[in-house]
């Protein structure tokens, strides 16, 4: 997933809560629901590492720094309203408690504070609002806010070849029909994705987060499917506040009985990298100026794949963003990988029909 590190750092505003650097001696990390004031929140607290929180009316996290006063747990709450550095948005003053954390949360500049009860969330008791499957299960154990947030009903689109997250927005295909692990795959793929939006726009200026072009932009689609083999292509276009927008291709194949990636060596165990580079320089000549080229022979060394009735489908997955542009996707046809591939699986088999 994305990190607030990309934002956070030399731009921010110097401690303006007080207290000194550092976290009282009972501070632990751990992930906690309550109220600010009337609001319900939920924070994360990692006193060595990145904390935050979000207004569960809202499901988009506020940064914090962890800093003491005494024996008191400061968090300084910050944002970025446009381009430029960020401001000090609030101050918790926390101490712990038999059943969690009590104190206060208040603005700046504001006559008084908001108090703040927070208990310790056990987020394996919570109930499931989505079918189980393994990315949710990992979700709710390694990332419990994100779970709060896409832990509820998603939306199927008429026909129901595809399903919309909600908060995100991401919307990813579904197959009509599909077994519970191929359904469970798609799931996890697209939790993926609305994890990393939800990330991605709590990262952009305050004047951006509303912004539908800005953030992070999906486009994800079905390129093969046939009785054992289910792929896709998903092209991301992000921009979180950096230094400049970027973006990136994965492929993926699936096995449509398990739901399980197939990784393409298992279907064309002679397609190793170095024979994918191979095939693929020798495809693309035809669909690069000579500078493109030379970048591709230097610096393309991984590739992702998809299929499609077409063939095998590789794109570069490896350059700097700077020669992006570069990454043409090229298509083996299978005539041409006849020699490489495993005509005993049954896997390939639909690939090669009689």
């Amino acid at each position: 997933m994305f990190t607030a590190a990309l934002v956070l750092g030399a731009g921010a505003q110097a401690a303006g809560c007080g207290g000194t650097e550092g976290q009282p001696d009972w501070a632990r990390a751990g992930t906690f629901r309550g109220t600010l004031g009337t609001l319900p929140v939920a924070l994360s607290l990692d006193p060595r590492g990145e904390s935050r929180y979000f207004y569960e009316g809202r499901s988009l996290d506020l940064f914090l720094e962890v800093r003491r006063s005494g024996n008191a747990l400061v968090l300084e709450e910050s944002v970025r309203r446009d381009h430029g550095d960020r401001v000090l948005t609030g101050c918790f003053t926390l101490m712990p408690t038999s059943g969690g954390l009590k104190g206060t949360w208040q603005a700046p500049g504001a006559a008084r504070a908001l108090e703040v009860n927070l208990t310790p969330l056990d987020a394996a008791r919570l109930p499931l609002r989505l079918p189980l499957s393994p990315g949710l299960g990992a979700l709710r154990r390694d990332d419990p806010l994100a779970f709060l947030k896409l832990n509820r009903p998603w939306v199927t689109l008429p026909g129901g070849r595809a399903v919309r997250e909600p908060l995100s927005g991401v919307t990813y295909p579904r197959v009509p029909g599909a077994s519970g692990a191929l359904n469970a795959a798609l799931q996890d793929r697209q939790l993926r994705h609305a994890a990393d939006a939800l990330d991605c726009r709590a990262m952009l200026p305050e004047s951006a987060q509303k912004d539908p072009q800005g953030g992070y932009n999906l486009s994800a689609g079905i390129t093969l499917s046939n009785a054992r083999l289910l792929s896709l292509r998903d092209d991301v276009d992000y921009y979180c506040g950096g230094a400049h927008p970027s973006y990136w291709t994965e492929g993926v194949i699936l096995d449509r009985v398990t739901g399980r990636a197939v990784p393409l060596t298992t279907l064309f165990p002679k397609l190793g990298a170095a024979r994918q580079k191979t095939l693929y320089l020798s495809a693309v000549k035809a669909k690069v100026d000579p500078e493109c080229l030379n970048v591709l022979r230097d610096s393309a060394g991984d590739f992702t794949a998809h299929l499609s009735a077409a063939g095998v489908n590789l794109t570069p997955s490896d350059l700097p963003h700077v020669v992006g542009v570069c990454a043409e996707t090229v298509t083996l046809p299978y005539a041409t990988l006849r020699g490489d591939a495993n005509l005993n699986s049954p896997l390939v088999k639909t690939l090669y029909p009689k």
